[in-house]
């Protein structure tokens, strides 16, 4: 599916409020720096002056201090640009169905499950996980990188509970055990949002996950 590109976003109140505080205090600072250092020129001990070389020494420490902080305003607005105009495009995904390793919300229906083919591997297991990490389930599944569904049932029949449940799968060669994987399973989103110049991905459960997780979007009908 593509995603059609948007409009460079502007930077917000926020970040242009907080930029021209840290010039207001870089300002402060040097004007400080400056009088300090006119008090101590006439101060100084004229039997025993101050080094140029030293005067000089101090206005260059100061002038790469000031410059280290311009720089990292300049980063910090140019992540909040890059997440915002991520964002600009991720928002034509909500409501749409997401592929990720993630946890799952289960409220009755099977789930469709994917799992990492692995060429070394002779058999392979699905591992399902309660809200607390703890393994409720281990079921053989296919040995190929196919699609298989998950019954959401105990091994007398009777369906799990509604809840979020994890799953992953182990990898087998001679009954040895040689890798494990997160299984992948697509759920609605419903929010996106911007979390330290990270765009995450509110799924239905209450489930995060990071956009840059994401496998594949499709459309739910």
């Amino acid at each position: 599916m593509d995603i059609a590109a948007t409009n460079s976003p502007t930077a917000s109140p926020a970040t242009a409020s907080a930029a021209s505080g840290d010039q207001t205090l870089i300002n402060s600072d040097f004007q400080t720096f400056l009088t300090m250092l006119t008090t101590q020129m006439q101060n100084q001990d004229p039997l025993n002056p101050m080094e140029s070389t030293e005067f000089a020494t101090q206005l260059a420490t100061f002038s790469g201090v000031e410059q280290q902080v311009r720089t990292n305003e300049l980063l910090g607005s140019l992540q909040d640009s890059m997440a915002l105009s991520r964002m600009g495009q991720i928002a034509g995904w909500i409501g749409m169905d997401a592929r990720a390793e993630m946890p799952m919300a289960f409220n009755g229906q099977p789930l469709t499950l994917y799992a990492t083919d692995n060429a070394l591997a002779d058999r392979m297991e699905l591992v399902v996980t309660d809200a607390d990490g703890q393994t409720l389930q281990r079921l053989a599944i296919p040995a190929t990188e196919t699609a298989f569904q998950w019954a959401g049932v105990t091994s007398d029949g009777e369906p799990l509970p509604s809840g979020v449940y994890g799953f992953h799968v182990e990898y087998f060669a001679d009954d040895e055990p040689i890798d494990t994987q997160p299984a992948q399973g697509y759920a609605r989103i419903e929010e996106a949002q911007v979390v330290n110049g990270d765009i995450w991905l509110s799924i239905a459960g209450g489930v995060q996950v990071n956009a840059s997780l994401v496998q594949a979007v499709r459309d739910p009908g």
